[in-house]
């Protein structure tokens, strides 16, 4: 397969500009300790629509000759793609028909409606909404808007990387959520030819982890079982498009696991007064929990935030996941003798540790439990792993029989 060359990139960066958000190189001090270098993020967070998608959905729709537009386009998604192609086609007054998976986030289905989609929810995951998405083009002639798959939507992504290179021209290695592979594979080539020494890093979701054994293999290899909290890169086959380019110049593909996207969530929202999605902070969950001779860094260094789409009652539940992650939340369960005075002894022993309670349950119920006990559940403030530790040590020691929850 032929790869993109720089001219393609420059048309699509040209076709870009009028449109598309130049979004913000950010210092994180945090980062750059953990990593023994100095550590920038690209905020695609902040881009239109939310994430980068926009930049490939624009170029490959402005591309179409007119007897093409005329019919549509179609497209499958999860959200961020959903809304870049449904914003794109409205911009170009072109109709769009977007199909989504049946459990796709909530403000993600609202937005993409919003920006003049018609949406149709077909299917549990990606894969399942792109098979519909397929029969539709067939059955109407609308032309497909595949996420990932095709040289105009890798180019469209390719100017994250042009603009990297103008905002931070010293940049040594790019870090890169990675799904289907366009955005991973536009920045790769992008960099192949203006800064040929800048190494790029992909970075999957363990449980959605198709890449390691497609690179392995040498050709796009079908992921078993995906379970993830990162939606937008829950991809199940990488494409052929983006797996000639990532084969040819990325080095590395690495994957990260459910704690450490909440914890990168977490330290996004509070270090970098930024909201993002936790697919949109695997490159910073690779950053905090990969070893740098992992990621094989070279400074300085440049994360890409490539989305910051969530469901607010997602976000409260990774949040609560990333604290817990990070030994910053505890729940426990305490059985105690009812007796006047079991639980103020019991809490008086918490205090006595320097944790805040958060919320405390008195059950009789429990079928477990002898006729003079009671189970306290406790969910407790912490200040981190070292001082949940001491929290537990100190129940214990005092003559509790402690079960710590999930």
């Amino acid at each position: 397969m032929e790869l993109l060359g720089l001219d393609r990139i420059e048309a699509a960066a040209a076709a870009l500009a009028p449109v598309i958000r130049r979004t913000p190189v950010v210092a994180s001090r945090v980062l750059s300790e953990r990593a023994g270098t100095e550590v920038r993020l690209k905020c695609e967070n902040l881009q239109r629509t939310g994430s980068f998608k926009p930049r490939g959905a624009y170029f490959r729709i402005a591309n179409l000759p007119a007897e093409d537009r005329a019919r549509g386009v179609v497209a499958a998604s999860a959200g961020n793609h959903a809304q870049g192609v449904a914003w794109a086609a409205a911009s170009l007054g072109i109709r769009s028909t977007v199909f989504m998976p049946v459990g796709a986030s909530l403000p993600k289905l609202v937005a993409t409606k919003a920006y003049g989609a018609e949406v149709r929810q077909v299917g549990e995951t990606i894969d399942d909404s792109l098979d519909a998405a397929l029969d539709f083009a067939e059955r109407t002639g609308a032309t497909l808007i595949h996420p990932f798959d095709h040289a105009d939507i890798v180019a469209g992504q390719a100017t994250v990387a042009l603009e990297i290179i103008e905002q931070m021209p010293e940049v040594g290695t790019v870090i890169v959520p990675t799904g289907g592979g366009g955005l991973l594979a536009g920045i790769a080539i992008a960099l192949h030819h203006v800064a040929p020494h800048v190494r790029v890093v992909g970075v999957q979701a363990a449980e959605a982890a198709a890449w390691p054994d497609s690179l392995a293999a040498g050709k796009p290899v079908r992921v078993a079982r995906m379970s993830t909290m990162a939606d937008g890169i829950a991809v199940g086959l990488p494409g052929e498009v983006p797996f000639a380019h990532v084969a040819a110049h990325v080095p590395a593909v690495v994957t990260v696991d459910e704690d450490a996207l909440s914890k990168a969530l977490l330290l996004c929202l509070e270090r970098a007064k930024l909201i993002v999605e936790p697919a949109g902070a695997a490159a910073v969950a690779a950053l905090m929990s990969c070893e740098p001779t992992e990621l094989g860094l070279q400074g300085p260094v440049c994360a890409i935030l490539s989305g910051g789409n969530i469901d607010p009652m997602m976000l409260t539940r990774i949040i609560g996941h990333g604290l817990g992650a990070a030994g910053r939340y505890l729940a426990v369960r305490v059985t105690i003798s009812d007796r006047p005075g079991a639980l103020s002894g019991l809490l008086a022993v918490v205090g006595k540790t320097g944790a805040s309670v958060v919320d405390v349950v008195h059950s009789r119920t429990g079928g477990w439990l002898a006729v003079d006990e009671v189970e306290v559940s406790l969910t407790l403030e912490t200040r981190g792993p070292t001082h949940r530790d001491d929290v537990l040590a100190a129940l214990e020691n005092s003559g509790y029989a402690v079960r710590v929850e999930d």
